[in-house]
């Protein structure tokens, strides 16, 4: 059972991540990282093989020390140095602008307490540091959101904490970060799952 609730469950709602036909929102928002980067949910290392010779060093947070574990053996095939911390997204155990970029894919969704998270994320990160997102979230077409708002319990029972239905663009202009480049649409996939977020922020 603690396979399943550690590894599992909180990961279910990330089946899309590893859809092929994604690949191309990691490019872009993994390429564009520079600097000494924090990832946050690192998770198994999905990430890890994206990432250009910008990208000095990589830290990667994840709480969970089975996907840390798993994520180690990724790391082995980049040339790139990375760190993993075992913490958590709403206390990182960083010290206040220490990081160039920050990086978060499939993983706002999942954070309990999303926007105490986005706080550590900005007081983190240098000034002039960047914030690289795609997440899936809340949908602008009334139909998809009823649907959204309706299953978003059970769906958050079942994987352990996702949520299908969380404006990521407002809560990360709510946690003091202004929101350039965006994009927005649907992915392949259910639409109730699929509506992605797609950009960078700075700090405020």
């Amino acid at each position: 059972m603690g396979f399943y609730r550690d590894r599992i469950l909180p990961h279910l709602c990330h089946l899309s991540m590893r859809n092929r036909r994604l690949v191309p929102y990691r490019e872009r928002v993994i390429a564009a990282a520079a600097g000494r980067v924090l990832e946050i949910g690192i998770g198994s290392g999905l990430n890890l093989p994206f990432y250009a010779p910008r990208a000095r060093e990589i830290l990667g947070l994840e709480p969970a020390p089975r996907l840390v574990a798993m994520a180690r053996r990724a790391a082995e095939r980049t040339t790139v140095p990375v760190t993993f911390i075992e913490g958590s997204a709403e206390a990182i155990p960083l010290d206040s602008r220490s990081v160039d970029t920050v990086v978060t894919t499939w993983t706002l969704c999942t954070i309990p307490k999303a926007l105490e998270a986005l706080a550590e994320m900005r007081r983190v990160l240098r000034p002039g540091g960047q914030l690289l997102f795609v997440e899936h979230g809340l949908a602008p077409e009334a139909g998809v959101r009823k649907w959204q708002d309706r299953l978003d319990p059970a769906w958050t029972r079942l994987t352990g904490g996702c949520h299908m239905n969380r404006p990521i663009a407002a809560l990360i202009e709510s946690a003091g970060f202004r929101v350039g480049k965006m994009e927005t649409g649907y992915a392949p996939g259910p639409r109730v799952l699929a509506y992605l977020y797609e950009g960078r922020a700075a700090p405020g």
